[in-house]
Protein backbone atom coordinates (compact mmCIF):
# COMPACT_ATOMS: atom_id res chain seq x y z
CA UNK A 1 0.00 0.00 0.00
CA UNK A 2 1.38 3.42 -0.94
CA UNK A 3 -0.30 6.58 0.34
CA UNK A 4 1.60 9.70 -0.73
CA UNK A 5 0.56 12.88 1.07
CA UNK A 6 1.80 16.43 1.06
CA UNK A 7 1.30 19.59 3.07
CA UNK A 8 1.69 23.09 1.70
CA UNK A 9 1.84 26.49 3.32
CA UNK A 10 1.20 29.77 1.53
CA UNK A 11 0.90 30.59 -2.14
CA UNK A 12 4.43 29.52 -3.05
CA UNK A 13 5.11 26.27 -1.17
CA UNK A 14 8.61 24.86 -1.43
CA UNK A 15 10.31 21.83 0.04
CA UNK A 16 13.61 23.70 0.06
CA UNK A 17 12.08 26.55 2.07
CA UNK A 18 10.26 24.27 4.48
CA UNK A 19 6.78 25.41 3.45
CA UNK A 20 5.93 22.08 1.79
CA UNK A 21 6.51 18.50 2.86
CA UNK A 22 5.92 15.17 1.12
CA UNK A 23 5.49 11.91 2.98
CA UNK A 24 3.86 8.52 2.48
CA UNK A 25 2.90 5.26 4.18
CA UNK A 26 5.23 3.48 3.89
CA UNK A 27 7.60 6.40 3.43
CA UNK A 28 9.02 5.84 -0.07
CA UNK A 29 8.45 9.35 -1.36
CA UNK A 30 11.11 11.02 -3.47
CA UNK A 31 12.06 14.31 -1.79
CA UNK A 32 14.34 17.17 -2.69
CA UNK A 33 17.85 16.60 -1.38
CA UNK A 34 17.69 19.98 0.42
CA UNK A 35 14.18 19.55 1.78
CA UNK A 36 13.59 21.31 5.11
CA UNK A 37 10.97 20.64 7.77
CA UNK A 38 10.07 17.06 6.78
CA UNK A 39 6.85 15.87 8.37
CA UNK A 40 6.36 12.31 9.61
CA UNK A 41 3.27 10.09 9.21
CA UNK A 42 2.59 6.80 10.95
CA UNK A 43 -0.24 4.36 10.31
CA UNK A 44 -2.10 3.66 13.54
CA UNK A 45 -3.23 0.22 14.73
CA UNK A 46 -6.83 1.34 14.68
CA UNK A 47 -6.65 1.52 10.89
CA UNK A 48 -8.70 -0.95 8.89
CA UNK A 49 -7.47 -1.07 5.27
CA UNK A 50 -10.04 -3.81 4.49
CA UNK A 51 -12.87 -1.35 5.20
CA UNK A 52 -11.07 1.65 3.75
CA UNK A 53 -10.38 3.31 7.10
CA UNK A 54 -6.85 4.59 7.55
CA UNK A 55 -5.84 6.44 10.72
CA UNK A 56 -2.62 8.42 10.47
CA UNK A 57 -0.64 10.19 13.16
CA UNK A 58 1.00 13.19 11.48
CA UNK A 59 3.84 14.93 13.30
CA UNK A 60 5.38 18.21 12.16
CA UNK A 61 9.03 18.88 12.96
CA UNK A 62 9.87 21.52 15.55
CA UNK A 63 11.53 23.62 12.85
CA UNK A 64 8.54 23.93 10.52
CA UNK A 65 7.02 27.38 9.89
CA UNK A 66 3.84 28.25 11.76
CA UNK A 67 0.72 28.80 9.70
CA UNK A 68 -2.27 27.11 8.10
CA UNK A 69 -1.29 24.10 5.99
CA UNK A 70 -3.36 22.43 3.32
CA UNK A 71 -3.24 18.63 3.68
CA UNK A 72 -3.72 16.70 0.45
CA UNK A 73 -3.60 12.97 -0.29
CA UNK A 74 -3.17 10.85 -3.39
CA UNK A 75 -4.28 7.24 -3.72
CA UNK A 76 -3.52 5.85 -7.12
CA UNK A 77 -4.36 8.57 -9.60
CA UNK A 78 -6.91 10.27 -7.39
CA UNK A 79 -5.85 13.38 -5.45
CA UNK A 80 -7.98 15.33 -3.03
CA UNK A 81 -7.72 17.98 -0.31
CA UNK A 82 -8.36 16.51 3.12
CA UNK A 83 -8.07 19.27 5.71
CA UNK A 84 -6.50 22.52 6.83
CA UNK A 85 -4.05 22.14 9.70
CA UNK A 86 -2.96 25.05 11.91
CA UNK A 87 0.60 24.74 13.17
CA UNK A 88 1.77 26.85 16.12
CA UNK A 89 4.92 27.10 18.18
CA UNK A 90 5.04 24.49 20.93
CA UNK A 91 6.39 25.54 24.36
CA UNK A 92 5.91 21.93 25.55
CA UNK A 93 8.40 20.61 22.97
CA UNK A 94 12.10 20.67 24.06
CA UNK A 95 13.24 21.01 20.43
CA UNK A 96 11.15 24.14 19.88
CA UNK A 97 12.92 27.48 20.42
CA UNK A 98 10.03 28.64 22.63
CA UNK A 99 10.25 25.64 24.99
CA UNK A 100 9.39 26.66 28.55
CA UNK A 101 10.31 23.92 31.05
CA UNK A 102 8.00 24.89 33.92
CA UNK A 103 4.38 23.71 33.59
CA UNK A 104 3.00 26.41 35.91
CA UNK A 105 4.66 29.07 33.77
CA UNK A 106 3.28 27.50 30.58
CA UNK A 107 -0.21 27.68 32.05
CA UNK A 108 0.30 31.33 33.00
CA UNK A 109 2.14 32.65 29.97
CA UNK A 110 0.45 30.62 27.20
CA UNK A 111 -2.90 29.29 28.40
CA UNK A 112 -4.17 31.99 30.76
CA UNK A 113 -6.72 34.23 29.05
CA UNK A 114 -6.96 36.72 31.90
CA UNK A 115 -4.27 38.99 33.27
CA UNK A 116 -3.39 42.20 35.07
CA UNK A 117 -1.71 45.26 33.58
CA UNK A 118 -0.11 47.79 35.92
CA UNK A 119 -0.59 51.50 35.35
CA UNK A 120 -0.41 54.63 37.53
CA UNK A 121 2.94 55.81 38.89
CA UNK A 122 5.63 54.15 40.97
CA UNK A 123 4.20 55.56 44.21
CA UNK A 124 0.61 54.63 43.35
CA UNK A 125 0.57 51.44 41.27
CA UNK A 126 -2.82 50.80 39.72
CA UNK A 127 -3.67 47.20 38.64
CA UNK A 128 -6.05 46.90 35.68
CA UNK A 129 -7.65 43.59 34.70
CA UNK A 130 -7.46 42.55 31.05
CA UNK A 131 -9.09 39.78 29.01
CA UNK A 132 -6.51 38.50 26.53
CA UNK A 133 -9.06 36.18 24.86
CA UNK A 134 -6.50 34.29 22.78
CA UNK A 135 -8.83 31.30 22.41
CA UNK A 136 -11.90 33.22 21.27
CA UNK A 137 -13.64 32.32 18.01
CA UNK A 138 -11.61 32.94 14.82
CA UNK A 139 -8.49 33.99 16.74
CA UNK A 140 -6.35 31.54 14.77
CA UNK A 141 -7.52 33.00 11.45
CA UNK A 142 -7.12 36.57 12.72
CA UNK A 143 -3.56 35.95 13.90
CA UNK A 144 -2.62 34.24 10.65
CA UNK A 145 -3.99 37.27 8.80
CA UNK A 146 -1.76 39.46 10.95
CA UNK A 147 1.27 37.52 9.70
CA UNK A 148 0.08 37.58 6.09
CA UNK A 149 -0.61 41.32 6.14
CA UNK A 150 2.88 42.40 7.17
CA UNK A 151 5.12 44.38 4.82
CA UNK A 152 7.72 41.63 4.44
CA UNK A 153 5.06 39.17 3.27
CA UNK A 154 3.96 41.61 0.58
CA UNK A 155 7.55 42.07 -0.56
CA UNK A 156 8.51 38.38 -0.68
CA UNK A 157 5.72 35.96 0.34
CA UNK A 158 7.77 32.78 -0.05
CA UNK A 159 10.70 34.04 2.01
CA UNK A 160 8.41 35.48 4.70
CA UNK A 161 6.45 32.25 5.11
CA UNK A 162 9.65 30.21 5.28
CA UNK A 163 11.03 32.48 8.05
CA UNK A 164 8.02 31.82 10.27
CA UNK A 165 9.79 28.81 11.76
CA UNK A 166 11.78 31.34 13.81
CA UNK A 167 10.08 32.97 16.83
CA UNK A 168 12.63 35.79 16.72
CA UNK A 169 11.43 36.73 13.25
CA UNK A 170 7.74 36.18 14.01
CA UNK A 171 7.77 38.24 17.19
CA UNK A 172 9.46 41.10 15.40
CA UNK A 173 6.81 40.97 12.67
CA UNK A 174 4.07 41.08 15.30
CA UNK A 175 5.53 44.23 16.93
CA UNK A 176 5.33 45.91 13.52
CA UNK A 177 1.73 44.82 12.94
CA UNK A 178 0.24 45.82 16.30
CA UNK A 179 0.73 49.55 15.56
CA UNK A 180 -0.57 51.37 12.50
CA UNK A 181 2.55 53.43 11.76
CA UNK A 182 3.92 50.78 9.39
CA UNK A 183 0.73 50.62 7.34
CA UNK A 184 -2.18 48.24 7.87
CA UNK A 185 -1.46 47.67 11.55
CA UNK A 186 -4.07 46.94 14.17
CA UNK A 187 -4.07 49.97 16.49
CA UNK A 188 -3.75 53.69 15.90
CA UNK A 189 -2.27 55.64 18.80
CA UNK A 190 -3.57 58.85 20.34
CA UNK A 191 -1.83 60.55 23.27
CA UNK A 192 -3.86 63.74 23.18
CA UNK A 193 -7.47 64.26 24.18
CA UNK A 194 -9.14 64.15 20.76
CA UNK A 195 -10.69 60.70 20.31
CA UNK A 196 -13.11 61.57 17.52
CA UNK A 197 -13.71 58.72 15.12
CA UNK A 198 -12.86 56.14 17.75
CA UNK A 199 -12.83 55.54 21.49
CA UNK A 200 -10.35 56.50 24.25
CA UNK A 201 -7.73 53.85 25.07
CA UNK A 202 -9.29 53.51 28.53
CA UNK A 203 -12.43 52.14 26.84
CA UNK A 204 -10.82 48.79 26.11
CA UNK A 205 -10.74 45.95 28.62
CA UNK A 206 -9.86 43.06 26.31
CA UNK A 207 -7.97 42.24 23.12
CA UNK A 208 -10.57 40.25 21.22
CA UNK A 209 -12.89 43.20 20.50
CA UNK A 210 -9.95 45.11 19.00
CA UNK A 211 -8.67 42.22 16.89
CA UNK A 212 -12.17 41.31 15.70
CA UNK A 213 -12.88 44.92 14.75
CA UNK A 214 -9.63 45.09 12.78
CA UNK A 215 -10.43 41.86 10.95
CA UNK A 216 -14.05 42.78 10.21
CA UNK A 217 -13.10 46.25 8.91
CA UNK A 218 -10.90 44.74 6.20
CA UNK A 219 -7.79 45.53 8.22
CA UNK A 220 -8.42 49.21 8.93
CA UNK A 221 -6.63 50.38 12.06
CA UNK A 222 -8.72 50.52 15.23
CA UNK A 223 -8.87 53.85 17.07
CA UNK A 224 -7.36 54.38 19.67
CA UNK A 225 -4.56 52.79 21.67
CA UNK A 226 -1.77 53.69 24.06
CA UNK A 227 1.14 51.63 25.36
CA UNK A 228 -0.81 49.26 27.64
CA UNK A 229 -3.35 48.51 24.89
CA UNK A 230 -0.61 47.84 22.34
CA UNK A 231 1.15 45.50 24.77
CA UNK A 232 -2.03 43.65 25.79
CA UNK A 233 -3.05 42.99 22.19
CA UNK A 234 0.42 41.76 21.34
CA UNK A 235 0.39 39.44 24.35
CA UNK A 236 -2.85 37.89 23.05
CA UNK A 237 -1.38 37.27 19.60
CA UNK A 238 1.85 35.84 20.98
CA UNK A 239 0.06 33.43 23.31
CA UNK A 240 -2.20 32.27 20.49
CA UNK A 241 0.87 31.58 18.33
CA UNK A 242 2.35 29.51 21.17
CA UNK A 243 5.08 31.93 22.24
CA UNK A 244 5.08 32.39 26.06
CA UNK A 245 4.40 36.02 26.76
CA UNK A 246 3.75 38.40 29.66
CA UNK A 247 2.94 42.11 30.00
CA UNK A 248 5.52 44.25 31.82
CA UNK A 249 5.25 47.80 33.21
CA UNK A 250 8.28 50.04 33.76
CA UNK A 251 7.77 53.06 36.01
CA UNK A 252 9.74 56.25 35.41
CA UNK A 253 10.44 54.98 31.91
CA UNK A 254 12.91 56.96 29.80
CA UNK A 255 12.46 57.68 26.10
CA UNK A 256 15.97 58.33 24.80
CA UNK A 257 15.70 59.64 21.25
CA UNK A 258 19.38 59.93 20.34
CA UNK A 259 20.88 56.77 21.89
CA UNK A 260 23.20 58.54 24.30
CA UNK A 261 21.63 56.90 27.39
CA UNK A 262 20.63 60.24 28.90
CA UNK A 263 17.36 62.15 29.19
CA UNK A 264 17.72 65.93 29.04
CA UNK A 265 15.23 68.28 30.75
CA UNK A 266 15.35 72.08 30.44
CA UNK A 267 14.16 74.53 33.11
CA UNK A 268 13.97 78.29 32.88
CA UNK A 269 15.31 80.31 35.80
CA UNK A 270 11.72 81.04 36.84
CA UNK A 271 10.98 77.34 37.47
CA UNK A 272 8.95 76.34 34.41
CA UNK A 273 10.15 73.70 31.98
CA UNK A 274 11.55 75.95 29.31
CA UNK A 275 11.06 73.80 26.25
CA UNK A 276 9.75 70.41 25.26
CA UNK A 277 12.70 68.07 24.96
CA UNK A 278 12.69 65.23 22.46
CA UNK A 279 13.71 63.06 25.39
CA UNK A 280 11.10 62.35 28.05
CA UNK A 281 10.34 60.32 31.15
CA UNK A 282 6.99 58.54 31.15
CA UNK A 283 5.14 57.93 34.42
CA UNK A 284 4.95 54.35 33.19
CA UNK A 285 5.45 52.46 29.97
CA UNK A 286 4.16 49.00 29.11
CA UNK A 287 5.71 46.39 26.83
CA UNK A 288 5.77 42.60 26.66
CA UNK A 289 8.36 39.91 27.19
CA UNK A 290 8.41 36.83 24.97
CA UNK A 291 10.24 33.63 25.91
CA UNK A 292 12.58 32.16 23.30
CA UNK A 293 16.10 31.02 22.56
CA UNK A 294 18.63 33.37 20.96
CA UNK A 295 21.20 31.21 19.13
CA UNK A 296 21.74 34.16 16.80
CA UNK A 297 23.50 35.95 19.68
CA UNK A 298 25.28 33.16 21.56
CA UNK A 299 25.57 29.39 21.21
CA UNK A 300 25.82 28.81 24.97
CA UNK A 301 22.30 30.08 25.70
CA UNK A 302 23.57 33.21 27.46
CA UNK A 303 20.83 35.35 25.94
CA UNK A 304 18.02 32.80 25.95
CA UNK A 305 14.89 33.46 27.98
CA UNK A 306 12.77 36.59 28.28
CA UNK A 307 13.04 39.09 25.44
CA UNK A 308 11.63 42.63 25.46
CA UNK A 309 9.22 43.35 22.62
CA UNK A 310 7.56 46.74 22.37
CA UNK A 311 4.78 47.36 19.81
CA UNK A 312 4.21 50.98 20.85
CA UNK A 313 5.53 53.14 17.98
CA UNK A 314 8.35 55.26 19.43
CA UNK A 315 11.50 54.94 17.32
CA UNK A 316 12.24 53.14 14.06
CA UNK A 317 14.26 49.95 14.03
CA UNK A 318 15.61 48.84 10.63
CA UNK A 319 13.24 51.35 9.04
CA UNK A 320 10.11 50.12 10.83
CA UNK A 321 8.32 51.13 14.01
CA UNK A 322 9.10 48.08 16.10
CA UNK A 323 11.28 47.14 19.03
CA UNK A 324 12.92 43.88 20.01
CA UNK A 325 13.36 41.12 20.74
CA UNK A 326 15.98 42.47 23.15
CA UNK A 327 17.29 39.92 25.67
CA UNK A 328 16.61 40.97 29.26
CA UNK A 329 19.96 39.43 30.22
CA UNK A 330 21.73 41.67 27.67
CA UNK A 331 20.00 44.74 29.10
CA UNK A 332 21.11 43.82 32.61
CA UNK A 333 24.70 43.28 31.46
CA UNK A 334 24.89 46.50 29.44
CA UNK A 335 25.47 44.62 26.15
CA UNK A 336 24.24 47.55 24.05
CA UNK A 337 26.02 46.29 20.94
CA UNK A 338 23.52 43.44 20.51
CA UNK A 339 20.34 43.27 18.45
CA UNK A 340 17.55 44.05 18.57
CA UNK A 341 17.21 47.55 20.09
CA UNK A 342 19.08 46.77 23.31
CA UNK A 343 20.37 50.39 23.67
CA UNK A 344 16.85 51.81 23.53
CA UNK A 345 15.49 49.43 26.17
CA UNK A 346 18.59 49.84 28.34
CA UNK A 347 17.93 53.59 28.40
CA UNK A 348 14.26 53.02 29.26
CA UNK A 349 15.25 51.30 32.51
CA UNK A 350 18.61 52.85 33.33
CA UNK A 351 19.25 56.21 31.63
CA UNK A 352 20.74 59.15 33.50
CA UNK A 353 18.58 62.28 33.81
CA UNK A 354 20.40 65.56 33.07
CA UNK A 355 18.69 68.78 34.14
CA UNK A 356 19.69 71.99 32.38
CA UNK A 357 19.00 75.53 33.54
CA UNK A 358 18.23 77.88 30.64
CA UNK A 359 19.28 81.41 31.53
CA UNK A 360 17.66 84.57 30.24
CA UNK A 361 20.49 85.07 27.74
CA UNK A 362 19.84 81.62 26.29
CA UNK A 363 22.91 79.93 27.75
CA UNK A 364 22.47 76.55 29.46
CA UNK A 365 24.12 75.16 32.56
CA UNK A 366 24.04 71.58 33.83
CA UNK A 367 22.41 71.95 37.21
CA UNK A 368 21.73 68.33 38.17
CA UNK A 369 22.42 64.71 37.21
CA UNK A 370 20.19 61.95 38.56
CA UNK A 371 21.42 58.39 37.95
CA UNK A 372 18.76 56.66 40.09
CA UNK A 373 15.39 58.01 38.94
CA UNK A 374 14.82 55.89 35.83
CA UNK A 375 13.43 52.35 35.92
CA UNK A 376 11.40 51.88 39.09
CA UNK A 377 9.23 48.95 40.23
CA UNK A 378 9.30 47.05 36.93
CA UNK A 379 6.20 44.89 37.37
CA UNK A 380 4.30 41.95 35.95
CA UNK A 381 1.61 39.59 37.19
CA UNK A 382 2.81 36.65 39.29
CA UNK A 383 2.44 33.05 38.15
CA UNK A 384 -0.82 31.51 39.32
CA UNK A 385 -1.94 34.48 41.44
CA UNK A 386 -3.05 38.08 41.02
CA UNK A 387 -0.12 39.36 43.05
CA UNK A 388 2.30 41.86 41.52
CA UNK A 389 5.83 40.59 40.88
CA UNK A 390 8.69 43.11 40.95
CA UNK A 391 11.24 42.09 38.30
CA UNK A 392 13.47 45.20 38.43
CA UNK A 393 16.48 43.09 39.46
CA UNK A 394 16.26 41.10 36.24
CA UNK A 395 16.82 44.32 34.23
CA UNK A 396 19.61 45.98 36.19
CA UNK A 397 21.84 45.94 39.22
CA UNK A 398 20.62 47.73 42.31
CA UNK A 399 20.66 51.50 41.82
CA UNK A 400 23.36 53.37 43.68
CA UNK A 401 25.84 50.49 43.66
CA UNK A 402 29.28 50.55 42.07
CA UNK A 403 28.33 47.57 39.91
CA UNK A 404 25.36 49.42 38.42
CA UNK A 405 27.56 52.43 37.58
CA UNK A 406 30.21 50.16 36.11
CA UNK A 407 27.67 48.50 33.82
CA UNK A 408 26.32 51.91 32.78
CA UNK A 409 29.81 53.03 31.73
CA UNK A 410 30.35 49.70 29.95
CA UNK A 411 27.08 50.21 28.03
CA UNK A 412 28.26 53.67 26.93
CA UNK A 413 31.58 52.22 25.79
CA UNK A 414 29.92 49.49 23.75
CA UNK A 415 27.74 52.09 22.03
CA UNK A 416 30.77 54.20 21.20
CA UNK A 417 32.77 51.25 19.92
CA UNK A 418 29.93 50.03 17.74
CA UNK A 419 29.33 53.49 16.29
CA UNK A 420 25.65 53.33 17.26
CA UNK A 421 25.67 56.55 19.23
CA UNK A 422 27.81 59.24 20.77
CA UNK A 423 29.14 58.92 24.26
CA UNK A 424 27.91 61.56 26.67
CA UNK A 425 30.88 61.31 29.06
CA UNK A 426 32.63 64.65 29.29
CA UNK A 427 32.54 68.02 30.99
CA UNK A 428 29.30 69.09 29.31
CA UNK A 429 27.31 66.02 30.34
CA UNK A 430 28.76 64.89 33.64
CA UNK A 431 26.81 66.10 36.69
CA UNK A 432 28.30 67.90 39.64
CA UNK A 433 27.13 65.43 42.26
CA UNK A 434 23.92 67.24 43.20
CA UNK A 435 20.89 65.23 44.22
CA UNK A 436 17.50 66.56 43.25
CA UNK A 437 14.81 65.88 45.84
CA UNK A 438 11.87 64.00 44.35
CA UNK A 439 9.32 64.56 47.06
CA UNK A 440 10.67 62.21 49.71
CA UNK A 441 10.88 63.30 53.34
CA UNK A 442 14.63 62.72 53.45
CA UNK A 443 16.96 65.70 53.27
CA UNK A 444 18.58 66.34 49.90
CA UNK A 445 21.77 68.34 49.55
CA UNK A 446 21.72 70.73 46.60
CA UNK A 447 25.08 72.19 45.60
CA UNK A 448 24.98 75.31 43.43
CA UNK A 449 26.41 75.54 39.98
CA UNK A 450 29.27 77.67 38.70
CA UNK A 451 31.10 77.85 42.01
CA UNK A 452 34.91 77.58 42.09
CA UNK A 453 34.85 76.83 45.83
CA UNK A 454 32.08 74.90 47.58
CA UNK A 455 29.72 77.39 49.28
CA UNK A 456 27.51 76.52 52.26
CA UNK A 457 25.12 73.74 51.38
CA UNK A 458 21.38 74.16 50.95
CA UNK A 459 19.03 71.35 51.95
CA UNK A 460 15.67 71.27 50.18
CA UNK A 461 12.67 69.03 50.53
CA UNK A 462 8.94 68.97 49.82
CA UNK A 463 6.35 67.75 52.30
CA UNK A 464 2.68 67.08 51.69
CA UNK A 465 0.37 68.84 54.14
CA UNK A 466 -2.37 66.35 53.24
CA UNK A 467 -2.84 63.58 50.71
CA UNK A 468 -3.58 65.12 47.29
CA UNK A 469 -7.10 64.16 46.20
CA UNK A 470 -8.67 65.02 42.86
CA UNK A 471 -11.36 67.63 43.42
CA UNK A 472 -9.66 69.17 46.46
CA UNK A 473 -7.01 71.84 46.91
CA UNK A 474 -3.43 70.55 46.88
CA UNK A 475 -1.35 71.76 49.80
CA UNK A 476 2.33 71.14 50.49
CA UNK A 477 5.40 72.82 51.94
CA UNK A 478 8.81 73.64 50.49
CA UNK A 479 11.33 73.41 53.34
CA UNK A 480 14.84 74.86 53.10
CA UNK A 481 17.74 74.65 55.51
CA UNK A 482 21.38 75.73 55.27
CA UNK A 483 24.58 75.00 57.16
CA UNK A 484 25.64 78.63 56.65
CA UNK A 485 26.42 80.73 59.70
CA UNK A 486 25.01 83.83 58.02
CA UNK A 487 21.54 84.87 56.97
CA UNK A 488 20.93 84.15 53.28
CA UNK A 489 18.44 86.10 51.22
CA UNK A 490 16.88 83.84 48.62
CA UNK A 491 14.80 84.43 45.52
CA UNK A 492 12.36 81.53 45.06
CA UNK A 493 10.42 80.81 41.85
CA UNK A 494 7.75 78.10 42.14
CA UNK A 495 5.97 76.61 39.13
CA UNK A 496 3.23 73.99 38.86
CA UNK A 497 2.61 72.17 35.58
CA UNK A 498 0.12 69.50 34.56
CA UNK A 499 1.91 66.45 33.15
CA UNK A 500 0.95 63.85 30.58
CA UNK A 501 1.82 60.28 31.55
CA UNK A 502 4.38 60.42 28.73
CA UNK A 503 6.37 62.93 30.79
CA UNK A 504 5.56 66.00 28.69
CA UNK A 505 3.97 69.17 30.16
CA UNK A 506 0.28 69.62 29.40
CA UNK A 507 -0.13 73.16 30.71
CA UNK A 508 1.16 75.72 33.21
CA UNK A 509 -1.17 75.69 36.21
CA UNK A 510 0.43 78.48 38.22
CA UNK A 511 3.71 80.20 39.01
CA UNK A 512 4.80 82.57 41.74
CA UNK A 513 7.97 84.35 42.78
CA UNK A 514 8.96 85.55 46.23
CA UNK A 515 11.95 86.58 48.30
CA UNK A 516 12.66 85.11 51.72
CA UNK A 517 15.41 85.16 54.33
CA UNK A 518 16.92 81.86 55.48
CA UNK A 519 18.21 82.21 59.02
CA UNK A 520 21.18 80.17 60.31
CA UNK A 521 20.11 76.86 61.84
CA UNK A 522 16.44 77.52 61.07
CA UNK A 523 14.02 75.95 58.59
CA UNK A 524 12.49 78.25 56.01
CA UNK A 525 8.99 76.94 55.24
CA UNK A 526 7.30 78.12 52.06
CA UNK A 527 3.63 77.04 51.80
CA UNK A 528 2.44 76.03 48.34
CA UNK A 529 -1.29 75.93 47.62
CA UNK A 530 -2.74 74.73 44.31
CA UNK A 531 -6.51 75.39 44.40
CA UNK A 532 -8.84 72.96 42.66
CA UNK A 533 -10.44 75.89 40.84
CA UNK A 534 -7.03 76.67 39.34
CA UNK A 535 -5.88 73.19 38.32
CA UNK A 536 -9.15 71.50 37.34
CA UNK A 537 -9.18 72.44 33.64
CA UNK A 538 -5.54 71.41 33.19
CA UNK A 539 -5.89 68.05 34.91
CA UNK A 540 -8.74 66.61 32.85
CA UNK A 541 -7.43 63.24 31.73
CA UNK A 542 -4.16 63.81 33.63
CA UNK A 543 -2.90 62.03 36.72
CA UNK A 544 0.05 64.06 37.95
CA UNK A 545 1.45 67.55 38.29
CA UNK A 546 5.07 68.64 38.52
CA UNK A 547 6.01 71.21 41.16
CA UNK A 548 9.44 72.80 40.81
CA UNK A 549 11.35 75.49 42.62
CA UNK A 550 14.38 77.41 41.40
CA UNK A 551 16.21 79.11 44.28
CA UNK A 552 18.78 81.87 43.74
CA UNK A 553 21.14 83.23 46.39
CA UNK A 554 20.72 87.02 46.13
CA UNK A 555 24.22 87.67 47.47
CA UNK A 556 25.79 85.29 44.92
CA UNK A 557 23.43 85.06 41.97
CA UNK A 558 25.48 82.40 40.26
CA UNK A 559 24.50 80.07 43.12
CA UNK A 560 21.25 78.56 41.87
CA UNK A 561 19.42 75.46 43.04
CA UNK A 562 16.61 73.32 41.64
CA UNK A 563 14.19 71.00 43.42
CA UNK A 564 11.08 69.32 42.08
CA UNK A 565 8.44 66.86 43.15
CA UNK A 566 5.65 65.01 41.42
CA UNK A 567 2.13 65.03 42.83
CA UNK A 568 -0.31 62.28 41.88
CA UNK A 569 -3.96 63.08 42.45
CA UNK A 570 -5.71 60.19 44.13
CA UNK A 571 -9.27 59.34 43.20
CA UNK A 572 -11.75 60.51 45.84
CA UNK A 573 -13.33 57.72 47.90
CA UNK A 574 -16.79 56.53 46.94
CA UNK A 575 -19.27 55.47 49.60
CA UNK A 576 -22.57 53.73 48.79
CA UNK A 577 -25.27 53.42 51.43
CA UNK A 578 -28.28 51.15 50.92
CA UNK A 579 -31.25 51.78 53.18
CA UNK A 580 -33.81 48.99 53.64
CA UNK A 581 -37.27 49.46 54.98
CA UNK A 582 -38.13 46.62 57.42
CA UNK A 583 -41.57 46.41 55.79
CA UNK A 584 -40.25 46.02 52.26
CA UNK A 585 -39.56 42.30 51.77
CA UNK A 586 -38.67 42.85 48.12
CA UNK A 587 -35.77 45.11 49.15
CA UNK A 588 -34.34 42.35 51.33
CA UNK A 589 -34.59 39.86 48.47
CA UNK A 590 -32.88 42.28 46.11
CA UNK A 591 -30.06 42.93 48.56
CA UNK A 592 -29.57 39.20 49.09
CA UNK A 593 -29.27 38.57 45.37
CA UNK A 594 -26.91 41.54 45.00
CA UNK A 595 -24.63 40.25 47.73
Amino acid sequence: MLLPDFLSLGEHPSENLGSMSRFGVPDKVQRSGSAKAVWRAELQRSSSPETGVLVLAITPPAACPVGEYKLSAKLGEEERDLATLSVLFNPWCPEDWVFLPDEAERQEYVMNEHGIIYKGVDKYIDPTHWDFGQFEEDMVKICMKILDYNVKHKQDPADDVSARCNPIYVSRVVTCMINSENGGGILKGQWGMDFRGGVPPTHWSGSYAILKKWSNSVFSSVKYGQCWVYAAVMCSVMRLLGIPCRVVTNYQSAHDTNKNLTVDTYYADYGVREKESKDSVWNYHVWVEGWMRRPDLAKDGKYDGWQVLDPTPQEKSDGMFCCGPAPVSAIRNGDTHLKYDVPFVFAEVNADCITWLVKRDGSMVNIETDSIKIGQNISTKSVGTNDRMNITDSYKQKEGTEQERSIFQYALTRLENEGQGETCVGDEKVGNGTNMNNGSNENATNNPICSPTPPPQLFIRFEEVSKPVDGEDVSLKLILNSDSSATRRLSISVAVQAMRFTGQPAGNILSEALEQELLPGKDLIVPILVPFSTYQKYMIGRESMNISAVITDQQKKNHMFLAETRIVLMKPPISITVSISPNREIDKQYLKSYQ
